[in-house]
């Protein structure tokens, strides 16, 4: 292919990317967040691990020190892993 081609190949491809909606925070609820955590125990899992979970399950969370912060419908929720305890952790609004 010719150069010229080519870029506009890359600039249609740009143009396309800029113009798909972008990715955000997912639009999870409350009680979608204690259906996640409640579904399965884990007394090893840790902040880290709990931050990777729910990242996978579409939660926008960070591990802060020995707890979680998820942020959900414009509020940030504390999570705290709770070990032997039912569920996963315990939240706090």
């Amino acid at each position: 292919m010719a150069w010229k081609q080519i870029s506009a190949i890359c600039f249609i491809s740009i143009v396309i990317m800029l113009a798909l909606p972008t990715v955000g925070a997912s639009n999870a609820s409350l009680s979608d967040l204690k259906s996640t955590i409640s579904s399965f125990d884990d007394p090893h899992m840790d902040a880290e691990d709990l931050a990777f979970y729910l990242v996978t399950h579409d939660f926008d969370a960070k591990p802060k020190g020995g707890y979680v912060e998820v942020g959900l419908e414009g509020r940030i929720c504390k999570l705290t892993p709770n070990g032997s305890a039912p569920g996963l952790c315990s939240i706090t609004v």
